[in-house]
């Protein structure tokens, strides 16, 4: 390896861009949803892995709930109560689900609504 490979080597992880708060926020809803929409297409259904995999979202959505609800969040109120608004809707319907009551179509819509408004409409 000659130097000027090394310095290539040694800067290049420079060159790569910094992640923001949104990148890592969208980088998680998108995990979550990708788990949520392949467990229920999945036939059958793998209720275990639906069950799992509607826990981490509703994790998720505590998540967001617990950061809009402290007041030293940056964001508009209007949208703060309406996250808050989507994390109870959330935490509700997934019990339906769990209860085989419900649909997952609904949280699958939510997450990627989330998606495309952190990526300014383009998700």
């Amino acid at each position: 390896m000659n130097i000027r490979t090394q310095a290539m080597q040694a800067y290049s992880s420079a060159a790569t861009p910094t992640r923001t708060e949104r990148d890592r926020e969208y980088e998680a809803v998108a995990k979550i949803t990708h788990r949520l929409r392949a467990e229920a297409d999945r036939t059958p259904v793998d209720f275990p892995a639906l069950a799992e995999a509607l826990h981490d979202n509703k994790k998720l959505w505590q998540i967001f709930a617990t950061d809009v609800s402290d007041a030293a969040n940056p964001l508009p109120q209007d949208l703060k109560a309406r996250i808050f608004y989507l994390a109870e809707f959330t935490h509700q319907h997934t019990s339906e689900v769990l209860a085989r009551r419900g649909d997952v179509a609904p949280l699958l819509d939510i997450n990627t609504a989330v998606m495309r408004g952190l990526r300014g409409g383009a998700a």
